[in-house]
């Protein structure tokens, strides 16, 4: 990595000769760092990780690997908020996936989500019953969209739901990056007895393109780490918690 940052761009045969292993290896280590996001593969070899667009998400797989213990203790907070019986909106991203691995295995409820990981995570739950929406597929975070999904989370009426963000800002609310996925949170808000936000701290004051709705209508936020201070007046105005894991 120091190669590409100086460079700019790195072959392949040269990391080969200057590391001592064969070609194939470098091939196989410049595969699963373009997963990690830290470089693209171009012919022969790597070059720096191309600026997103803005306004758009990193992959999955990068997300994946960023403030992972920060979202392990986000999920775990959000578990303690459960009760045994309760029919709760579990939403996409990874830190709802976390929010999925810290439920105990002899929790007994129901989960509905749209996310593909978060249903399979649960899958092993014999106490649980979990439904799964429809809609289009979007590869990395395997979540389903699209009116679909959105008629889906229309007929429900959870006791809780854990929203992910796209970012968090006083002034914007809750924000996400796809249009038929923010479509989909803004029933859930509606149909919810409440609603959580699960944002670790890098999304505090990120504003992506797509509403889902004000802070004075959700429950609060679980994060790792304290909001700026807006964004706990905007929440603490309107009732709402903060609950920092």
């Amino acid at each position: 990595m120091f190669r590409l940052h100086g460079t700019g761009v790195v072959s392949t045969e040269d990391l080969a000769q200057s590391l001592s292993v064969s070609n194939e290896t470098i091939r196989r280590d410049l595969a699963l760092l373009e997963k990690r996001g830290l470089l693209s593969r171009v012919h022969g070899g790597a070059t720096a990780p191309l600026p997103l667009p803005p306004g758009e998400e990193p992959p999955f797989a990068e997300r994946a690997n960023v403030a992972g213990e920060a979202k392990d203790r986000i999920g775990k907070a959000a578990a303690t908020l459960l009760k045994p019986g309760q029919f709760i909106v579990l939403d996409v991203g990874t830190t709802a996936l976390s929010v999925a691995r810290s439920i105990p295995t002899d929790f007994r409820g129901t989960v509905a989500t749209s996310s593909l990981l978060v249903a399979i995570e649960l899958s092993n739950h014999p106490n649980l019953v979990v439904h799964v929406a429809g809609g289009r597929l979007r590869g990395g975070d395997m979540a389903l969209s699209n009116s679909n999904a959105q008629n889906f989370f229309r007929d429900l009426h959870p006791d809780i739901a854990f929203l992910g963000s796209g970012g968090v800002d006083a002034k914007a609310g809750l924000t996400d990056y796809y249009l038929e996925e923010a479509a989909a949170r803004k029933v859930i808000v509606q149909n919810s007895a409440v609603s959580y936000i699960l944002a670790d701290s890098s999304k505090f004051g990120r504003v992506a393109r797509h509403r889902v709705s004000g802070l004075n209508e959700l429950a609060g936020l679980i994060t790792e780490s304290e909001p700026p201070a807006e964004i706990r007046e905007e929440l603490e105005k309107h009732n709402g918690v903060i609950l920092i894991a």
